[in-house]
């Protein structure tokens, strides 16, 4: 029997009924169909700007039939975990390959990318050591760190003065630890990984990106942020994701390979989560091909991204420090961020509200994801259909007055 003080805090919980009272709840809105650029919700096709497929690689036939041949070899899942029963040949080949792709010693697959920050931030540092991290990171690079026995320390988005003092202060002779989001999944900008390096050298610190958004999206052929500063062999631990830019699901991490022999002894949640189905093992594989093979998806995704983001701005919206394809349009209310969203659904243009906790609270967000295979209709008719909601909304007056330093 649930305890009457736990039924009552749940109770109490009554945002989400009163979003759907007023008609604006945009949360796990359930899609019907998938055809990349566009999707069917409630029988109704609608433009997707809200996927994190950068490449278009989602419906690609060679992933799809990647995916079904694993199927007929391997069966639907592996029944365990990568450390007992759980680990097949493509599991084994998907390994090798992005460590080459990623230019390291070795690589790890994890059940999910969530899993694998979890694991690897949660096991590398011992008591005695630290953890710094941008206070911008992914929520699980941050539910790491509070797992680990180490101390973690937080200094100001992409503020390089505060990283150096806070490295400043730390015993010289402790293990530390920097772990940086490569492009941040919020509001799309990039880390200063040229100076995070430097500093790291200076301080001997030991380097992790998460390169979830970043690969497929940076490099010359998508092997990520390192690749595209020419800091490979400086960043010594190189993550990812297969859920955005390979179409599929799971996570990894590339490094030496002293580091992911260590790991696979010790993250425990790979130790004690079930393996990645070989399905998406065999669509990662497939997606990753595509990935190298095909430079140009990547030159069309930033085509599409300049695009999109001179368009918006010529409009007049704040879209922030934004550099990459994702783009966030600054609504700073977190309920007008709702109806907004609500209102593009009805008119046939998919996006994804962020708000708070997510973002400070006067810092809401319209998050716009751009993939390769976005047309330039497509892009057109997104584009008109947020400006008249945000009219709507007064956004442009009220982003006037915030950039003037008033408040409203």
């Amino acid at each position: 029997m649930i305890s009457p003080l736990l039924h009552n805090r749940m109770q109490k919980f009554k945002v989400p009924a009163e979003l759907k009272q007023a008609g604006i709840y945009p949360y796990f809105r359930p899609i019907e169909e998938n055809y990349d650029t566009e999707v069917v919700i409630n029988g109704k096709r609608v433009l997707m700007f809200g996927s994190n497929s950068y490449l278009g690689l989602t419906n690609h036939p060679k992933v799809k039939e990647a995916a079904k041949k694993a199927i007929d070899k391997y069966g639907t899942g592996c029944s365990g975990s990568r450390f007992l029963n759980g680990t097949s040949k493509l599991h084994i080949e998907l390994e090798e390959k992005l460590a080459d792709f990623t230019g390291k010693e070795a690589a790890l697959v994890f059940s999910t990318g969530y899993q694998t920050n979890l694991g690897v931030v949660a096991s590398m540092t011992g008591r005695n050591d630290y953890i710094l991290l941008d206070e911008m990171n992914h929520a699980s690079i941050i539910e790491g760190s509070r797992l680990s026995f180490s101390r973690a320390f937080k200094y100001e988005h992409n503020n390089m003065h505060a990283l150096e003092h806070q490295l400043r202060s730390i015993n010289p002779e402790a293990i530390k630890l920097i772990v940086v989001d490569g492009i941040f999944s919020m509001e799309g900008d990039m880390a200063d990984l040229p100076t995070i390096v430097e500093l790291a050298k200076k301080y001997h610190a030991t380097v992790m990106v998460d390169d979830a958004h970043s690969l497929g999206v940076l490099g010359k052929h998508g092997e990520g942020s390192a690749a595209h500063f020419g800091l490979t062999k400086e960043v010594d631990l190189i993550m990812g994701t297969f859920s955005k830019s390979l179409a599929s699901l799971g996570g990894f991490i590339a490094s030496t390979a002293d580091i992911i022999n260590y790991l696979k002894h010790h993250a425990r949640s790979l130790i004690f989560s079930a393996s990645i189905p070989p399905s998406a093992a065999g669509a990662a594989l497939a997606a990753l091909e595509i990935t190298q093979n095909e430079p140009e998806r990547i030159q069309n995704l930033w085509k599409n991204m300049h695009y999109m983001t001179f368009s918006l701005k010529s409009i007049g919206f704040d879209l922030g420090k934004s550099a990459t394809p994702i783009i966030p349009i600054f609504i700073r209310n977190d309920l007008a961020t709702f109806r907004i969203t609500n209102r593009l659904l009805k008119e046939g243009v998919f996006v994804n509200p962020v708000v708070s906790p997510a973002v400070p609270g006067d810092s809401s967000l319209l998050r716009l994801s751009i993939m390769a295979t976005h047309t330039k209709d497509q892009m057109d008719t997104a584009i008109e259909k947020i400006y008249k909601a945000a009219r709507e909304e007064k956004v442009l007056e009220m982003q006037e007055i915030h950039s003037n330093g008033r408040s409203y």
